[in-house]
């Protein structure tokens, strides 16, 4: 593991303070690398959602449905209950 030395901002220093202080984590560095492994799955899951968005697009306009037609067709799918 890599040590690093970084400089934060009070506010965010009082706010690891008391994470510690709770008990969330037992160190400031578990602290900053879960909040480092958080941003990181966000931004996989935003990439993810954003090419899925990209590639519907892509695919070009879908027919228009009522909102009936298009509850059908979501449900049509779904397993049996």
């Amino acid at each position: 593991m890599t040590r690093q030395s970084i400089s934060l901002t009070k506010k965010n220093d009082e706010w690891l303070k008391v994470q510690l202080s709770e008990d969330e984590f037992n160190s400031k560095s578990e602290a900053i690398n879960y909040l480092i492994k958080q941003a990181r799955n966000q931004k996989e899951y935003y990439d993810f959602v954003r090419m899925k968005i990209e590639k519907g697009e892509k695919s070009g306009f879908a027919k228009k449905q009522t909102r009936d037609e298009m509850l059908a067709e979501f449900k049509k799918d779904l397993p049996d209950e």
